[in-house]
């Protein structure tokens, strides 16, 4: 695992899905005024960057957009939901090397409500079943984790072990990004027994491939924040942020962010003015660090896990080890 940092570029904020955690949609970006591909090529060789929105195969020129990033990127990655499956898998077709992650909510019934499309898990299985046949190989689902879906959890985490692919799982938050304020748990309880569950699975992984039962071990770790979050615990549960210096967002308009998890967007520059290095060593860059620095929202982000696992490996290592002796003899996990 290479410790790259991760650019987001959120490349529009329409979106064909009204998900009920998450409201962008209701704040589209016009097309006209979202971000030529070609300001994408003034970002330096070797980020991780990870194609999202709103659902970015929604935009027209989104094969411009990984011609110009998939020989400069280390890892591009595609999040979608799904719903236009002939446009993902020409991307797959055309670009193999790249990460899509499917984005669901559940299994049918439950995915289709919470995320407010007709049919939406027919067509984001159906994709899924496409990409198997591409010589795109670093495919699966991810979940946003609720106690709305957290019934369905360990059921899609079956089914992505019995195709053989991914399962990406993030949680709830609140957000300018998600337009939404008003998201919390209301079935704390539930919430907790189930994402222990979903850790038990993953730790207890049956995976044919030893790199696929090491990611679901390493998964595991990751999502002890999110139990410490359902919990109810509000610091100290999760590594230090690294906002701005391990990753960073850049919206459709062009503004440079260090993330997408603060109650407001904290801009330090805009691509289209200037250079990345300059927005990166800007004055307003150091004033919005100072910000992330004093920041108290203690975001739980799968990207601040993966940099802080990948500087103390002993500390996921030792912990995966030990609870799988104890799930081996029976003995309960320490979470």
């Amino acid at each position: 695992m290479k410790n790259a940092i991760q650019g987001s570029l959120i490349t529009t904020f329409r979106c064909n899905a009204k998900c009920k955690m998450c409201e962008i949609w209701k704040n589209p970006t016009r097309p006209k005024d979202e971000l030529d591909p070609s300001y994408y090529e003034k970002l330096p060789p070797g980020l991780r960057i990870n194609i999202t929105g709103g659902e970015p195969t929604l935009r027209s020129d989104i094969e411009d957009i990984f011609r110009i990033l998939y020989p400069k990127a280390y890892l591009l990655e595609l999040s979608t939901n799904g719903y236009f499956t002939d446009r993902i898998v020409n991307l797959a077709e055309k670009f193999p090397n790249i990460l899509i992650r499917v984005s669901i909510e559940g299994l049918p019934s439950r995915n289709d409500r919470l995320r407010g499309t007709k049919d939406g898990f027919d067509h984001a299985l159906r994709t899924m079943l496409e990409l198997r046949k591409t010589k795109c190989k670093n495919i699966g689902f991810s979940i946003v984790i609720s106690d709305q879906n957290v019934e369905d959890l360990v059921h899609v985490y079956d089914l992505c072990s019995a195709l053989g692919v991914d399962l990406g799982n993030s949680v709830m938050h609140n957000s300018w990004y998600f337009n939404k304020f008003d998201n919390k748990i209301e079935d704390r309880d539930n919430a907790v027994r189930m994402e222990r569950e979903f850790i038990n699975a993953l730790l207890s992984s049956k995976r044919s491939s030893f790199k696929g039962r090491l990611k679901d071990n390493g998964r595991a770790w990751f999502n002890r924040s999110i139990l410490r979050r359902f919990e109810g615990c509000h610091s100290n549960y999760r590594p230090p942020c690294g906002a701005g210096t391990d990753f960073f967002f850049i919206d459709p308009l062009g503004n440079v962010t260090p993330c997408n998890g603060s109650d407001e967007e904290w801009i330090m520059g805009n691509i289209k003015e200037d250079s990345f290095e300059n927005i990166m060593n800007s004055e307003k860059a150091s004033e919005i660090m100072a910000k992330v620095k004093s920041c108290q929202k203690n975001c739980c982000f799968i990207v601040t896990e993966r940099h802080d696992m990948y500087r103390k490996p002993w500390k996921p290592i030792w912990w995966i080890m030990e609870n799988k002796f104890r799930l081996k003899f029976n003995l309960p996990v320490r979470y």
